[in-house]
């Protein structure tokens, strides 16, 4: 009995053309399309995001240009690649071993929660994150 519901109810026994097993498909009024289509929305693209874009090609040509060892700076990339390549393979074969994968969404679950009554739930507490951050920016770009 599922297997012929199931049958019966497959896009393709429903809509046939504009019939359906229901019955034909109702159209919509013509002023009703025309009014939909007034409400539409165009964005336009400005051109900061090429002048972004070059300024960053611009510093990445200008610190190729000062580097005396291009070799080494090829081979810290290099270097990056397959970190990041064997890191994503130790994450693998860590997500296909039992439990474990349970084990350290429950370890984020309860992390999560502690960071959320501790610095989130109350005002003052939100204030001395803001603050924390500012102190940890300002200390990695030495201002």
């Amino acid at each position: 009995m599922a297997s012929i519901s199931a049958a019966l109810l497959s896009p393709s026994l429903i809509f046939h053309g504009r019939k359906t097993l229901l019955g034909t498909l109702p159209k919509l009024p013509v002023s009703a399309i025309k009014e939909s289509q007034r409400h539409l929305f165009v964005a336009r693209a400005t051109g900061e995001s090429s002048e972004t874009s070059s300024s960053i090609v611009k510093s990445v040509q200008s610190a190729w240009e000062k580097s005396e060892d291009r070799i080494a700076v090829v081979g810290l990339g290099f270097a990056a690649i397959v970190a990041f390549w064997a890191s994503s393979n130790l994450v693998a074969a860590i997500d296909k071993l039992p439990l474990v994968p349970t084990g350290l969404e429950l370890i984020g679950l309860l992390y999560s929660s502690w960071f959320i009554y501790r610095y989130l739930l109350f005002k003052p507490d939100r204030e001395e994150l803001f603050q924390n951050i500012k102190k940890y920016v300002s200390d990695v770009l030495d201002q």
